[in-house]
């Protein structure tokens, strides 16, 4: 018998074919064809819109006052528009924001007894909703680990690049002030997140729109009555981010809250109500913007007990501190408004319940303060000598004529002679003044500087200390009629030969633009001579001048106008030396230092710990040391903290560097935007090729860069690059040009104008 084994689905399959396959009968007909459906939108061609930028600089969101609705009975709007660049540089629409934050504040008239004349509010913080409100697509975010209602961001598909926001959550909009005054000057800035670069990275900097100031009542854009200080100021110290528009300039480097770009800005959070909310012993300081602005540069921003916090009892501001314009460079608020709040930021020290340090006034409020200050010899103006340094410098003048070799009588000695012509407020200086002239001096050592040039090159044949160095004292001279001042001093004859420089570095005091007698009591500046360095030639009075090379500008990538922004003059940076100019800087600071090394040969660092007074430790930094005293290496060392003696400018424990307002990154801070560090030959531009040191010579590029780069790594980076360092020093100042410049010359893809680009890279 067969046995037959079928699978159920060989069962399936027969019994459907004998349902439909009896007889071979006709195909059956096509069924119809279906409606065709709509078609589809087509996108956006490649490249003409962007969702990432290279750089903070390359995203604008642009505000219209007309599209703003954030004041008044009406609900919350804004619409506003976003460009970014793409990476071939072409602005187009910027697609898929997803995240703002609205700042919004408003500017009204002060009617209370004390304080400035007109006030920041931030509207958010009016109706204690924080300090902004967030816009999302979904009307929700996450803030501070909470969910929170957001407006609801809107992008326009018709409009690419368009954005709106509306509030769909019950209730007034944070930043909604129903009861304001439509007619108060108003504030809008928004702040972007989530954008990427093209690589998907985060952008370094914050996505900030430019701040605008109108009047919501008309749409009309308005003027700040309180911007007293300008951007640009604060960019004399702190730099400028690179890429923005002229009339948008960014600040490149303020370190709290990770820099928010511009003076309109900080204003939102730091406003009378934030100081009303912190300004109590647990809190500890004033955070309102012009006491905590004024203290925090001032060096001492104290707490309520009258001790210094320690964040800002360490900052040093770098001008004089009287000079109120410094900073003060729009409008004349600084000496209009008189109030307490403004100016006790700085005079920490006045008691205004007891009158102490205040002549015993107890004023009873800001209103007798312009009483007082309002003008004459009180007012800020006058007491503060704004602006009088350059005036007051310019009235002790020391021309110097001539400068020649006399005979001596002393075997292989010559009488170096130098008549100078001086005048001092305007008049030739008289005997009988210049008899007493110690009197009016800050320090009665300060000398004439005279000293030898290398015929070929410049550069200052000797420095401090060493033969070729002549000093002879301001003091001792000969003063005949018309102020001619005769000074004559023995040296060497051998060595009063060639070119030569001569200028002088006598410090004095001032009051109110006059040199006058120093008084300890009195508050006077000290000003610098003014001494034009000029050139001579000992051997051929007729030979063409030999001039130091720093007065070279084509071999000088620094100039005193960069140093000045941010210190004020230079006179300030050194204390009680008289100069002006770095003609005056390197007598002392040359490459050719002799046998004088650095003042300062160690580096220190703030330590993590505390003596038992509660004071910082500081320690040295293990086998790191500097021995010599060249411009260019002093200047690096200090403004990059490779210094000791705790200063100002330093280093912590993690080697984060504190103290120096702009991008440590950023050459062009002090170096002029259009200079270059190499020259064609691969060596600098100032045509410097050694420096001195008690060991023999050292390569320049190299000992210039270790000011920075101080690693072992580093270091040894430097010799494989035929670079001769402190601890393997050459015989002869004839040293072979370093190979950095293969690498790091400018336009080179490892270019110190392309991996120094603090400003841009920050």
């Amino acid at each position: 018998m067969m046995r037959h084994k079928k699978s159920l689905l060989a069962l399936a399959l027969i019994t459907a074919f004998s349902m439909t396959a009896c007889s071979d009968g006709e195909d059956g007909k096509n069924g119809e064809n279906g409606e065709n459906g709509e078609n589809g939108e087509n996108g956006l061609p490649a490249g003409s819109f962007t969702e990432h930028v290279a750089t903070a600089a390359d995203f604008k969101l642009t505000l219209n006052p007309n599209d703003i609705v954030v004041v008044g009975s009406e609900p919350f709007a804004l619409k506003f528009s976003v460009t970014g660049k793409t990476e071939q540089g072409k602005e187009v629409p910027f697609m898929g924001l997803d995240k703002i934050a609205i700042y919004v504040t408003n500017q009204y008239e002060n009617t209370a007894e004390g304080g400035a004349p007109y006030l920041w509010q931030n509207n958010a913080m009016a109706n204690d909703a924080g300090y902004s409100m967030y816009c999302t697509p979904e009307g929700k975010t996450i803030s501070w680990g909470n969910e929170v209602n957001a407006c609801t961001l809107v992008e326009d598909t018709e409009n690419p690049g368009t954005y709106t926001g509306t509030w769909e959550h019950d209730g007034t909009a944070p930043i909604v002030l129903a009861d304001g005054n439509a007619n108060n000057l108003h504030r809008i800035m928004v702040r972007s997140y989530n954008v990427t670069d093209f690589s998907g990275s985060g952008i370094s900097d914050k996505l900030l729109s430019m701040p605008v100031d109108f009047i919501p009542a008309t749409g009309e854009l308005a003027v700040s009555m309180k911007d007293a200080v300008s951007n640009e100021a604060c960019i004399k110290c702190h730099a400028s981010l690179d890429g923005f528009a002229e009339d948008d300039s960014r600040i490149a480097n303020v370190h709290a809250h990770h820099n928010y770009q511009e003076v309109d800005n900080c204003i939102a959070c730091h406003n009378p109500a934030i100081a009303a909310d912190q300004n109590d012993p647990d809190k500890g300081y004033n955070p309102n913007w012009n006491a905590m602005i004024h203290t925090i540069h001032a060096g001492h921003h104290l707490d309520l007990q009258g001790e210094a916090k320690e964040e800002f009892g360490e900052v040093g501001f770098p001008d004089e501190l009287h000079e109120c314009t410094a900073c003060h460079d729009n409008g004349m608020q600084w000496q209009e408004n008189i109030y307490a709040e403004a100016c006790v930021s700085c005079h920490t020290n006045i008691d205004f319940e007891t009158g102490d340090n205040h002549a015993g006034i107890i004023p009873g409020g800001d209103e007798a303060c312009i009483l007082c200050h309002g003008s004459g010899s009180l007012s800020p103006a006058v007491a503060h000598q704004v602006g009088q340094r350059e005036e007051a410098q310019g009235n002790f003048v020391i021309d110097i004529q001539s400068v020649e070799v006399q005979d001596s009588t002393t075997a292989d000695m010559s009488n170096l002679v130098v008549t100078s012509k001086v005048t001092m407020n305007g008049e030739a200086l008289d005997a009988t003044t210049y008899a007493e002239i110690t009197d009016y001096m800050t320090n009665a050592n300060r000398p004439f500087l005279l000293g030898k040039l290398n015929p070929e090159t410049g550069a200052i044949a000797h420095g401090y200390g060493s033969d070729g160095l002549f000093r002879p004292a301001f003091t001792g001279g000969t003063l005949a009629d018309g102020g001619m001042l005769t000074i004559s001093q023995e040296f060497a004859t051998a060595l009063l030969e060639g070119p030569i420089y001569a200028t002088a570095e006598v410090q004095l005091c001032a009051t109110q633009t006059k040199i006058v007698k120093c008084d300890s009591d009195a508050y006077q500046l000290a000003v610098a001579n003014t001494a034009e360095t000029k050139y001579f030639n000992l051997t051929d009075a007729n030979a063409d001048p030999v001039m130091t090379r720093i007065t070279d500008p084509e071999r000088t990538t620094v100039s005193e106008a960069k140093c000045n922004a941010c210190h004020g003059n230079l006179t300030h940076i050194k204390g009680s030396h008289g100069v002006t100019e770095f003609s005056q800087c390197v007598v002392c600071h040359s490459e050719n230092k002799g046998s004088v090394p650095s003042y300062h040969p160690t580096v220190t660092y703030k330590t993590d710990d505390v003596d038992a007074d509660g004071n910082a430790i500081w320690a040295e930094v293990p086998g790191l040391t500097f021995a010599n005293r060249d411009l260019v290496t002093v200047a690096h060392r200090f403004h990059n903290a490779r210094w000791d003696d705790t200063p100002l400018v330093y280093r912590d424990a993690e080697g984060t560097l504190h103290g120096y307002p702009a991008p440590e990154a950023d050459c062009h801070a002090c170096h002029k935007e259009d200079s270059t560090l190499f020259a064609a030959d691969g060596g600098l531009t100032s045509g410097k090729r050694a420096i001195e040191t008690d060991a023999g010579f050292i390569s320049p590029v190299a000992e210039s860069c270790r000011s920075c780069h101080v690693k072992e790594s580093a270091l040894a980076h430097f010799k494989s690059n035929g670079a001769y360092v402190q601890d393997d020093a050459a015989t002869t100042a004839d040293l072979p040009i370093e190979s950095c410049a293969t690498c790091h010359a400018e336009g080179k893809t490892y270019g110190v104008d392309v991996v120094h680009n603090g400003s841009a890279a920050h």
